[in-house]
């Protein structure tokens, strides 16, 4: 391929398109083609509206590259927010929760450095994606609804139990990118009808998992913050909010009274 005008012709569709970072998404799409009628497809699908980490098969996160299946949730930049509180805190034993591919924990269990890693999600294919990065860095993943399919043995051991559950509103789902409200699997975006059903069943449950000095740890919207903080009340933790403006995110940290 003559690279140098093909990326041009690439970045001009991708700009027709829409797409904000067309020269960074031109530069990976061309690298990631074998043949021109590779690039041609994977670009035709991109202006499609597919999303770009479903067509290369990764996301960078957190100084890591993630396998990203198609109909798997793909990680924000803004999570690394959710790493970065809970590598602050330490800790031995971690799950991480609602995992998707399992991004957070792979990423926060190489902060840690030596750590017992499970995560578990109730989507059969994030859990086969999951696998594929949290198995090795030496982590278990398990198929289940939220703590059901958890051995028992975590049971009061958990330090860090990391959460990006599903918090965006039902009705807002309408309104989100379309790569994201087509693409990605809804089980993953609809936290009910304010966005936090799926955090108050976490809270609900988590004091019992967590070791005496753990702690449980949140991703939610900024508008929500208040109610996921005092879901986290209600379930005998005391909560801080913790907002990152350089990233979007935000973050509740919960530790037992």
């Amino acid at each position: 391929m003559d690279t140098e005008h093909t990326l041009g012709t690439v970045i001009t569709r991708l700009r027709q398109a829409g797409c904000v970072f067309a020269e960074d998404e031109a530069r990976l799409l061309t690298e990631a083609a074998r043949t021109p009628a590779e690039l041609d497809d994977l670009v035709t699908r991109r202006v499609a509206g597919l999303p770009l980490e479903h067509l290369l098969g990764w996301a960078e996160f957190h100084g890591h590259r993630i396998t990203v299946e198609p109909g798997v949730f793909v990680p924000r930049r803004r999570t690394e927010h959710l790493v970065d509180q809970a590598a602050a805190l330490g800790g031995h034993v971690v799950l991480d929760l609602c995992c998707g591919s399992g991004a957070v924990g792979v990423a926060l269990a190489a902060e840690l450095g030596e750590t017992e890693l499970h995560a578990a999600d109730i989507d059969p294919a994030a859990v086969r994606c999951a696998r594929r990065n949290v198995e090795p860095a030496g982590g278990e993943v398990h198929e289940g609804d939220l703590f059901a399919p958890l051995p028992a043995h975590l049971r009061g051991r958990i330090d860090l139990l990391v959460v990006n559950a599903p918090y965006v509103p039902t009705d807002a789902i309408a309104m989100m990118p379309p790569e994201a409200r087509d693409h990605e699997p809804r089980v993953a975006l609809d936290g009910g009808p304010d966005g936090v059903d799926i955090h108050r069943r976490i809270t609900a449950s988590a004091a019992e998992w967590l070791a005496p000095d753990g702690h449980l740890l949140i991703e939610t919207g900024a508008a929500q913050a208040p109610v996921t903080a005092a879901a986290f009340t209600a379930g005998g933790l005391h909560p801080r909010v913790v907002h990152n403006e350089e990233l979007g995110g935000t973050v509740i940290v919960g530790a037992l009274r």
